[in-house]
């Protein structure tokens, strides 16, 4: 969301109560304090403050406009902490020569927000409300702290009295991006559909309409949105990357990457366009470009669990199952509660054939996430493999109670069939699974299960050899 610009006061009444100070040289200062920028306004504002003459709310707002120079200095590309710091210091003695001054407190709250300090934002906003409590702009400052801290409900409170108080594109978008957040799409888009409709120029409310377009999987409306944006502003890194996104999960995956190379020429530290890059490419099945991109954002950030993710997914298709396995279990240390994870490295342990490393990480996915089909699927592909047919047989049952056109699962199960001697409802299950994938066979080929005997031999025949069931393929033994 946006943030209100940072309000500075006039200083019009400094002008008239300053009759200590005399001169054209003074007036101007006093002028470039209350109305300059930058360095010009901080020289400014410095010079009339060690004049001295001066206390009281006068004095305050001398520190309160310098307070706010510091700060916009301190957020630049080239700002340091101690601009920062003696930002706070300007505020705190405006507020320390005028208690009631709102504006200061309205200003210390927004560099507290900048700096994470949530609890210390919020004290100055409320502080600020209750001396001024029909300030729009301190309610849509406080709303936006609420809506990064997750509180959506007092978000949209202070943004719904803001905009009774002002109504204006900016607390409109902010509101849009809440309802969007809570999911009340009808009202986020209008919402944000005034918004642009009072402020067709401003690129940020096309780019965040085009990101609830995108939540809500209307990729073409949130592409025509991103465009919008970039013609509005063709530096807008995020939208070139949030494009890229769009298209690539529209099969435009060259013009994705083209996105996603155009914002790293932007930003050539930008993670999420190298991920999005990564999975572009994985999508192209350039499967080491993938990988060199994923390598490129866990270099930058070894705790980043989607690239590792990503990263595996590409290892296991191209049968680097050790590698996949480290990432998958890189993930689950990193979020135990992954039941994703967990599942995944429990298949990818099961291919390998490390079936008593397996079989925990499905129970764990299971005890996460209890009913999940493809765990239950990759827990019975585990039993099957190790011989256990009657808990394969029960995984997937489980599994086709909650999607019957699983085809895997049928599979699995009529092998499993088979193999305990029920020919008769293992044919079955595996000729439906035939119907709805019909290179089933070849895949569980690949997964290391020998097909059933009408696949080896011809003339093919379902019936049973007498005495018999299918044979166990030799695998490699696990080394726990």
């Amino acid at each position: 969301m946006p943030s209100r610009p940072l309000r500075r006061l006039s200083c019009l009444a400094l002008l008239l109560a300053s009759v200590a100070m005399s001169g054209m040289a003074a007036a101007e200062d006093r002028r470039t304090c209350a109305e300059g920028t930058g360095e010009a306004a901080i020289a400014a504002c410095t010079r009339v403050i060690d004049a001295g003459g001066l206390s009281g709310s006068d004095l305050a707002r001398l520190h309160m406009n310098r307070g706010v120079e510091w700060s916009a200095k301190g957020g630049t590309k080239g700002g340091a902490e101690h601009d920062i710091k003696r930002a706070l210091a300007d505020f705190d003695a405006a507020l320390f020569l005028d208690p009631k001054l709102a504006a200061a407190h309205h200003n210390r709250g927004i560099v507290h927000a900048v700096q994470g300090q949530t609890a210390l934002a919020l004290a100055d906003y409320d502080a600020a409300l209750r001396i001024d409590p029909t300030s729009a702009a301190t309610l849509g400052q406080r709303a936006l702290v609420h809506f990064a801290g997750g509180d959506l409900e007092a978000a949209l409170a202070d943004l719904d009295a803001a905009l009774a108080l002002e109504s204006t594109a900016i607390h409109l978008n902010n509101r849009g991006q809440v309802h969007a957040a809570l999911g009340r799409w009808k009202r986020a888009f209008a919402d944000f559909d005034a918004a642009i409709a009072r402020d067709p120029d401003l690129a940020v409310f096309y780019y965040n309409r085009g990101n609830a377009h995108l939540a809500r999987e209307d990729r073409a409306r949130a592409i025509a949105d991103f465009d919008r944006a970039l013609k509005l502003n063709d530096g807008y890194a995020a939208a070139l990357i949030n494009r890229g996104i769009a298209r690539d999960l529209s099969g435009d995956t060259d013009l994705a990457v083209a996105d996603f190379d155009a914002a790293l020429k932007l930003d050539p530290k930008a993670t999420a366009a190298l991920y999005g890059r990564g999975n572009a490419r994985l999508h192209k099945a350039e499967h080491r470009l993938a990988i060199a991109d994923y390598d490129a954002v866990i270099r930058r950030d070894a705790d980043h669990a989607a690239a590792r993710f990503s990263r595996a997914v590409v290892y296991e298709s191209i049968g680097d199952l050790d590698q996949a396995i480290a990432d998958y279990d890189t993930i689950t240390r990193l979020q135990s509660d992954n039941a994703a994870a967990w599942n995944s490295l429990c298949w990818a342990n099961a291919l390998r054939g490390y079936l008593q490393a397996a079989q925990p990480a499905c129970d764990e996915a299971l005890r996460l996430k209890p009913g999940d089909i493809n765990a239950l699927d990759s827990r019975a592909f585990v039993h099957l493999r190790a011989g256990r047919y009657d808990a394969a047989i029960a995984d997937y049952d489980s599994a086709l109670k909650r999607q019957p056109d699983k085809a895997s699962s049928l599979y699995g199960r009529g092998i499993a069939k088979r193999r305990k001697g029920d020919y008769e409802a293992g044919n079955a299950d595996i000729a439906a699974a035939r119907a709805i994938m019909p290179d089933v066979t070849k895949v569980f080929l690949r997964h290391g299960l020998t097909p059933p005997f009408s696949e080896l031999a011809v003339p093919a025949a379902e019936s049973p050899p007498p005495a018999r069931s299918l044979p166990v393929p030799r695998r490699r033994p696990d080394p726990s």
